[in-house]
């Protein structure tokens, strides 16, 4: 993935900052992330959920609201109004900028703000809320303390999550004033509510209020056992991976297919995340790879060894398909199995098991051309050949000398004698 600034101006013509996260490949659609109250665009919630969704394939914006984080403004005149306001500006800046925003995510208030600036904006499909309030005035919980000095000096100092804010009591006044109920029964937007039974900030019977004021297309998640803030990074993946599920059949943006016109150029980037863990981006796709919990690893992906295999199984079962539809043989289906070892005294140490399953009413020399079809297929002739590695400094994404994804077809065609079908 890719990160880049995207600020914009706000309602009140204070500067934004905001960070669009992008996959490497193709982008399914967009998605405005606001975050939680007196958060900003870098915190853990924020980043992990942009990054799990970016790795799914989708855009995400997310920005520091009036006052918070890099954006300009005094938070001391911030106000619910003026988050809604910020949401519906960062909507327009993304439109203007030829990324509309198909699905709205709020975390917290952050999601009461997006389902109060849904209505206004149009690209919008479908909005999901994590952890949000029902009713905004619910935020004057977090500094009851600081209520009765509000009221008689207009302004006070607050601690919320450990740290001091300038609130005026124009922002509880402005609480009040919302009627989220109605607006979110007006919605008419797919919505997917997600909460976790065991928020000690936002109670669970908000999400039940938020889902009975809503009309139907609406779902509901339980995030159990996670916290408000999605401290945990596997809650916030969870929550992104549901998210991106969910959106799938409502937005109307689908990923364009990969063609041969992109480059071959397979990206693999640390994440920050545990000891190995890395990101890797290839044929318009984004995946984890890592090593198991019993060598350090976290466990979230196929090990380095285990894409070697797959790369093999992979040339195999696409060039036995590509043999047999020429050959025209009663192949029904191709299932390659592959392992990896490594033995010690023999040469080469390195050895791959490969196990064809051939499905369909193939005759015994049938069965015996296609196996000797799989030693034909281009990775296999890759690996018991060798290949020489180049290996220099530069930029992530530089021109690497890389061939175009339709080469692999065409060395396929030719392992299997079928030129003419590509």
């Amino acid at each position: 993935m890719s990160t880049q600034a995207f600020d914009f101006i706000g309602a009140d013509g204070q500067n934004l900052s905001g960070k669009l996260d992008l996959p490497d490949g193709p982008v399914s659609s967009h998605v405005l992330f606001a975050h939680c109250f007196t958060c900003t665009k870098s915190s853990l919630a924020a980043v992990r959920l942009s990054r799990a969704l970016t790795a799914l394939g989708y855009g995400v914006l997310r920005f520091d609201f009036t006052g918070l984080g890099q954006s300009g403004g005094d938070f001391a005149d911030s106000s619910f109004s003026g988050s809604i306001a910020d949401v519906i500006a960062a909507a327009d800046a993304m439109r203007e900028a030829g990324r509309p925003v198909a699905l709205l995510i709020g975390h917290s208030l952050g999601g009461a703000a997006v389902l109060a600036a849904a209505g206004h904006i149009p690209d919008a499909e479908a909005v999901a809320t994590i952890g949000a309030p029902f009713d905004v005035e619910h935020v004057t919980r977090l500094f009851a303390d600081s209520i009765e000095e509000l009221e008689t000096k207009g302004e006070a100092e607050v601690r919320i999550g450990g740290r001091p804010f300038r609130l005026r009591k124009s922002f509880v006044d402005d609480l009040a004033s919302h009627d989220q109920g109605e607006r979110i029964h007006a919605l008419r937007k797919p919505l997917l509510i997600l909460h976790s039974p065991q928020d000690a900030i936002v109670s669970i019977d908000n999400a039940t209020a938020i889902f009975k004021a809503a009309f139907h297309p609406k779902s509901f998640v339980s995030l159990n056992g996670a916290d408000h803030l999605l401290t945990d990074r596997k809650d916030a993946e969870f929550a992104a991976t549901i998210i991106a599920a969910w959106a799938s059949r409502y937005l109307a943006n689908p990923a364009p297919a990969r063609s041969d016109k992109q480059t071959g150029v397979v990206t693999v980037a640390e994440t920050g995340e545990g000891a190995f863990q890395v990101e890797v981006s290839a044929g318009g796709v984004s995946f984890l790879a890592d090593e198991p919990p019993e060598v350090g690893g976290l466990g979230s992906g196929p090990t380095p060894y285990d894409l070697l295999a797959a790369g093999l199984g992979a040339c195999t079962a696409m060039t036995l398909r590509l043999y047999a539809r020429g050959k025209q043989l009663p192949l029904d289906r191709a299932t390659v199995t592959v392992g990896h070892t490594r033995r010690r005294g023999t040469e080469p140490s390195d050895l791959f098991t490969r196990r064809l399953h051939l499905e369909g009413a193939l005759s015994d020399e049938q069965r015996q051309r296609l196996t000797e079809i799989a030693a034909r297929c281009p990775v296999h002739r890759t690996l018991e050949g060798g290949a020489a590695v180049e290996t220099e400094l530069g930029e992530a994404m530089p021109d690497v000398a890389a061939d175009r994804p339709g080469q692999h077809a065409r060395d396929m065609a030719g392992a299997s004698g079928n030129d003419a079908t590509v």
